[in-house]
């Protein structure tokens, strides 16, 4: 090897090593020293929308079969709600709820196995869950809305949708959340 070779290899040695003291000294390995930061997500409006979590049956009106089994948990260090629906003609969806601190209001995202996408806004109000937003399947104007409130040991959730706006509305659903029979 020669002496250009050699200087050259030496150099990188020395700066993949100081990269590395870098990257450490940047980002020190957790110890059991170091204290435990207190979750984020500490505030009272974080803990708005608890009423929903839990393991359900959900059912339509008053049909006694339930149409759907529905999980909601906190997660994220009670950051967020995560749901997971599945109801009996195999349509799937998934949600993530969250307080947005920044802009005092709830946001949640939605999706499904047939491609749907819904993100909805709003707040507690009056101890009901109130999350609407736009819904362009329903053509430009579409909207949807969504009402959550504590009912009988459960959850009630009512949705309607509009076309023109929000100016008028017609119901979507009305589903009552019970404990899942076990």
């Amino acid at each position: 090897m020669n002496r250009g070779m050699l200087s050259l290899t030496v150099a990188i040695l020395l700066s993949a090593g100081a990269l590395e003291a870098l990257g450490r000294a940047m980002h020190p390995p957790a110890t059991a020293a170091q204290p435990q930061q207190a979750p984020s997500c500490s505030a009272p409006e974080y803990r708005q929308f608890d009423f929903w979590a839990g393991d359900w049956d959900a059912f339509e009106g008053g049909n006694p079969a339930p149409v759907a089994r529905v999980l909601v948990g906190r997660i994220l260090d009670g950051c967020a709600l995560h749901e997971d629906y599945r109801d009996t003609t195999g349509h799937e969806g998934e949600s993530f709820s969250i307080y947005d601190a920044s802009r005092k209001l709830w946001h949640q995202t939605w999706v499904t196995n047939r491609g749907q996408l819904l993100t909805i806004e709003g707040s507690l109000q009056s101890g009901e869950m109130i999350l609407s937003g736009p819904d362009p399947s329903r053509g430009p104007r579409g909207r949807v809305r969504g009402v959550w409130k504590p009912a009988e040991g459960g959850v009630r959730e009512i949705g309607v949708t509009s076309t023109d706006g929000g100016q008028s509305w017609k119901p979507w659903f009305d589903l009552s959340f019970r404990p899942h029979a076990q």
